[in-house]
């Protein structure tokens, strides 16, 4: 069996890596893939905790261009896409 040098890991998932290449919002398969790598990770030891990002869902500082919204309204609807991730 294969052993860990690390005892904790910090894993980033950016929120487009919930989606399809090119594609948006949240695609299972995707999802699956991801805690499946995940769980192969805490097999071999580390302590795993994991930052996700919104960027599947929305984009504040572009949201706020196109749309001509307040850009602390498009930063605060980010936050949330990235709580809608956090929950997948």
């Amino acid at each position: 069996m294969v052993e860990s040098k690390y005892n904790r890991v910090l894993l980033k998932l950016s929120g487009e890596s919930f989606c399809k290449p090119g594609g948006f919002g949240i695609d299972g398969s995707a999802l699956e893939s991801i805690a499946k790598r995940i769980l192969e990770i805490c097999k071999v030891g580390p302590q795993v905790a994991i930052v996700v990002g919104g960027g599947n869902f929305l984009r504040g500082e572009n949201f706020s261009k196109v749309c001509k919204i307040p850009r602390n309204t498009a930063d605060y609807m980010g936050m949330l896409a990235t709580i809608i991730n956090a929950c997948a």
